[in-house]
């Protein structure tokens, strides 16, 4: 059924790396994604398509098929504010701009999905909605700007890639439930008339504080929210003062915390107040805590997870591959807000060497899994809603 999929990507492997390698060399930050944009919009255009790029400027969709109720195809298309060290003849020519999470591969998969379903030779079971989104890398991220264009009408299903680097090349993993985390986050000012060291009694111990909430607030949220749903507090950064022997009269506390229930998600905010209030109020500092909502938790549905199985199954018996939750934030869910679906992990490892991590300046993938991801997404639009029991 799906062999044209196999014949189309075999014959179409070297513009495949080579619209990757253009991408990739020609990185452009969140909301800055003009000429790749016109670069998929162009080439889906030559294709005989009709895509319409976003208000902004950045950003497209396209329509393929038949009218009445969409899949949807997404995948990012910025870059990341980082140096890159790789050393490929193709390496990112815009000085600390580079692709290092892999949405060069992204927008090439969905690129060829796209095009490969255009020239199916039987018409399509269902109309399909590819969908090129800017700005992933940005709290709280370019897919609420592209819900709010509309572009979730008419859409039932929605279906995304991710690279990841732990998988070998040509193997996908997909998980029933949570596979990314809520990603808040949390910053702390604090003020104090300041003082000598000597005498802290006259005054307020703004470092003494800092200190109690550094392990105070990660440690209440550990006894109050259930440990099944993987939320963890950490802190990044803490500023206060320079003398030995003088008590500050500012200082600064920022840090994440990330959940992988979306429930919990929502309680987190007035449950962080709650407890800063708690624990700072018998020091008697003044403080301002500002409490920045990231994104929720991806969550795949069942339906939508049985259908990347099955899409996946069909590359082989040895493509389908477990994957576990990720700590980290991924704006897809907004999405899922809107409709169901589901995100799997892309494997991208050549399997000899270093396993390079994603936002890593030395990071590059196997391009053999351009041609995988192809083939998942174009089994996806076109292999239609399981029968779950």
């Amino acid at each position: 059924m799906t062999g044209w999929i196999d014949r189309w990507v075999d014959e179409h492997a070297r513009e495949l790396s080579g619209w990757r390698r253009h991408i990739h060399a020609h990185p452009e930050l969140a909301r800055q994604e003009f000429a790749t944009t016109a670069f998929v919009a162009d080439t889906l255009t030559a294709a005989g398509l009709t895509p319409r790029i976003l208000p902004g400027g950045t950003g497209l969709v396209c329509d393929i098929g038949p009218d009445g109720p969409r899949v949807a195809l997404r995948a990012d298309m910025d870059a990341l504010p980082l140096q890159e060290d790789t050393g490929a003849p193709y390496a990112s020519t815009v000085p600390g701009v580079s692709h290092a999470c892999g949405h060069d591969a992204h927008t090439t998969i969905l690129l060829g999905a796209g095009l490969a379903l255009a020239q199916s030779p039987d018409p399509l079971p269902n109309g399909v909605r590819l969908v090129f989104q800017p700005a992933e890398e940005v709290m709280p991220g370019g897919a609420l700007d592209v819900v709010a264009t509309g572009a979730m009408e008419g859409v039932s299903r929605i279906f995304a890639l991710h690279c990841d680097p732990r998988l070998a090349a040509g193997r996908v993993g997909v998980r029933l439930g949570a596979i990314t985390s809520a990603a808040d986050t949390v910053e702390l000012l604090l003020d104090s008339p300041g003082g000598h060291t000597s005498r802290p009694h006259l005054t307020t111990d703004l470092v003494y504080a800092l200190g109690t909430v550094i392990t105070g607030l990660p440690g209440m949220l550990s006894r109050r929210i259930d440990p099944r749903t993987s939320t963890v507090m950490v802190w990044g950064a803490v500023s206060a003062g320079q003398a030995p022997n003088a008590i500050p009269q500012t200082g600064r506390l920022i840090g994440t915390v990330r959940t992988g229930d979306h429930d919990t998600w929502a309680l987190l905010e007035p449950l962080v107040r709650e407890i800063v209030h708690g624990l700072l109020a018998p020091t008697g500092v003044r403080y301002e805590l500002n409490y920045r909502r990231g994104v929720p938790p991806v969550v795949n549905d069942e339906v939508s997870t049985r259908m990347f199985e099955h899409a996946i199954s069909q590359l082989g018996p040895d493509a389908l591959s477990d994957t576990p939750q990720s700590g980290g934030g991924e704006d897809f869910s907004w999405y899922l807000e809107e409709v169901p679906g589901a995100m799997a992990r892309l494997g991208v490892w050549s399997g000899v060497g270093e396993q390079l991590d994603i936002h890593q300046p030395t990071f590059d993938l196997d391009e053999r899994a351009l041609g995988v991801g192809v083939r998942v997404l174009a089994n996806l639009a076109i292999g239609g809603e399981p029968t779950v029991p």
